[in-house]
């Protein structure tokens, strides 16, 4: 999984990043101060990777991973070139989901590019011009599929949903909004526009109303109130809290995070918010070799699961052995589990679950 970490200049974007992902992007008070994206990979913190880990031993744990992209501060005109905007929205299209870090809390020592805190602005600015890139893109779309018709009714439909979709960014609002048929999703994932991707609005706080404040901070609520009807996710952080537990051990940010009331840090939040929006499960494989999470989509079926192992296990696959996680825990051991019965043959018509712990049988 790709994250985009997007934004005006000078919200947090790459403090947030350094934070995060510890890769230590240069963070300054000046726009452009990002010119490439800088890109971080983490582990996907998951304590049933741990405790497996302690029952198996195996040679080596191998967690899911994120990939977060730092992509340099958008300003009004990136979509016509200004502040060097076409190469961060073309960077902003290889992404899966978007972080929109949203500033709001005020400081005077931090300047503004618009001179003035005010989240919903600097959203709007974000996306209109992510909204102006999609509809240049989806202008030549349309043409190409005009000129294709010829009174094919497939491309009739296509045509006269890609205009609908046209009329919506016209008004202002992202491709995602649109309500679609399963058969226009598959339409319009094939033109890859940017505001048609998932995003997670991460509201940058001051600690003081990051720590109890959250609900008298007047930015974060206008923030909430725009994301509902967007079905985007809300996740309020602050940053600067994230980036004074990066360089700690463990067991100092566990201490850290008590003694603050917090049952978990930032990337932990912002990866489970990613899940959720991006509609995603982990399966576990365990044993001597190794023990490792793998990440899929929800509704995926056993043999695609085991694809993303191997495509020969996909192609040559028999069954699948499964144990719910909880399960094999309580039980303390698979030969444990496979005496009381709770070790499953499912076959390829199984829907796989988050936590299964699988063993793949295939023959090629």
């Amino acid at each position: 999984m790709k994250l985009g970490i997007v934004g005006l200049p000078n919200v947090g974007k790459s403090t947030l990043f350094n934070a995060i992902t510890n890769a230590g992007a240069q963070s300054a008070n000046y726009p452009f101060c990002t010119i490439d994206p800088n890109v971080g990979v983490v582990s996907v913190p998951d304590e049933r990777l741990d405790r497996l880990t302690r029952m198996y031993s195996p040679v080596k744990t191998t967690h899911a991973v994120i990939e977060f992209l730092d992509i340099a501060g958008l300003v009004k005109g990136a979509s016509k070139g200004e502040g060097l905007g076409n190469k961060f929205l073309a960077n902003i299209r290889e992404v899966d989901a978007i972080v929109h870090v949203v500033r709001c809390f005020e400081d005077n020592d931090i300047i503004h590019v618009e001179g003035s805190i005010d989240p919903l602005r600097d959203i709007e600015t974000i996306n209109l011009e992510l909204i102006f890139s999609d509809m240049e893109m989806l202008e030549r779309r349309i043409d190409k599929t005009f000129k294709m018709l010829k009174g094919d009714k497939f491309l009739q439909t296509e045509y006269d949903f890609l205009k609908r979709v046209y009329a919506a960014l016209e008004q202002g609002k992202p491709a995602r909004s649109v309500e679609c048929t399963p058969e226009e999703e598959i339409i319009l994932a094939s033109v890859a526009l940017l505001t048609k991707k998932p995003v997670i609005y991460a509201a940058n706080l001051s600690e003081d109303d990051f720590m109890g404040k959250l609900n008298n901070n007047p930015h974060y609520l206008k923030v909430e109130q725009l994301a509902a009807p967007e079905k985007a996710e809300v996740l309020p952080i602050c940053a600067q809290l994230e980036a004074d537990m990066a360089d700690m051990q463990d067991d100092e940010k566990e201490l850290f995070l008590s003694e603050l009331g917090l049952e978990s840090a930032g990337l932990d939040r912002l990866i489970q918010a990613s899940y959720r929006l991006l509609g995603l499960i982990s399966f576990l494989t365990a044993g001597p070799p190794e023990v490792r999470a793998w990440t899929i989509t929800q509704g995926t079926k056993a043999p695609q699961a085991a694809g993303k192992i191997h495509t020969d296990f996909e192609r040559g696959f028999i069954r699948a052995e499964v144990i719910a996680f909880d399960d094999l825990m309580e039980t303390g051991s698979m030969t444990a589990a496979k005496e009381k019965g709770l070790v499953r043959s499912e076959g390829k018509e199984y829907i796989m679950k988050d936590g299964d712990v699988v063993l793949f049988r295939f023959n090629v």
